[in-house]
């Protein structure tokens, strides 16, 4: 599939069919966050992959009752962890998040490369989460995605519910 079409066909995915993900598709697909660039090549993530029934039950109640979290045959908690690494400035302690986030995204294309479907949760309790999953003290959860086949594969087709180019860009300065 074109790298393009790819984007442009990504997709928040909220209904799954029950068939399991090959392993060798998830390995791929958890491979392209991997690999993700950070700053500095510090790689503050760790990503947990739950597939046991129960356990992505209890993460819909950790979720604000976002059920179809639990419905995908794989659920992806996106960790990271802070190393107080104040390198650009006012980020600080918030650059682990951007790191995190890139590499999520990179897994979420991945995804639709290979007819998965995913939708980004930034709806949870971390704490909550934390616990359940014995995530440390200095680690928090960035973002959750559900991993599945889309139950409806129509899905996968390109929005034309997006600002213009024109919209979102300005030359040499800010301008509104």
């Amino acid at each position: 599939m074109d790298f393009y079409q790819v984007i442009e066909t990504r997709r928040s995915v909220r209904s799954y069919k029950p068939d399991p993900v090959p392993e060798e598709v998830l390995k791929k697909v958890l491979n392209a966050a991997r690999i993700a660039p950070s700053g500095s090549n510090r790689q503050p993530w760790k990503f947990i992959i739950i597939k046991d029934e129960e356990r992505k039950k209890k993460m819909v109640e950790l979720c604000e009752g976002q059920s179809f979290v639990a419905e995908a045959p794989v659920l992806i908690v996106a960790c990271g962890r802070n190393i107080h690494y104040n390198r650009g400035g006012w980020m600080g302690d918030y650059s682990m998040i951007v790191d995190v986030a890139i590499a999520v995204d990179h897994l979420t294309l991945a995804a639709r490369a290979e007819g998965l479907g995913t939708c980004w949760i930034g709806s949870f309790d971390n704490e909550g989460i934390k616990k359940f999953l014995g995530i440390p003290e200095d680690v928090n959860v960035v973002a959750l995605t559900p991993l599945g086949y889309p139950k409806n594969p129509d899905v996968f087709k390109p929005t034309s519910d997006r600002k213009e180019l024109e919209e979102i860009i300005c030359y040499e300065e800010w301008k509104d």
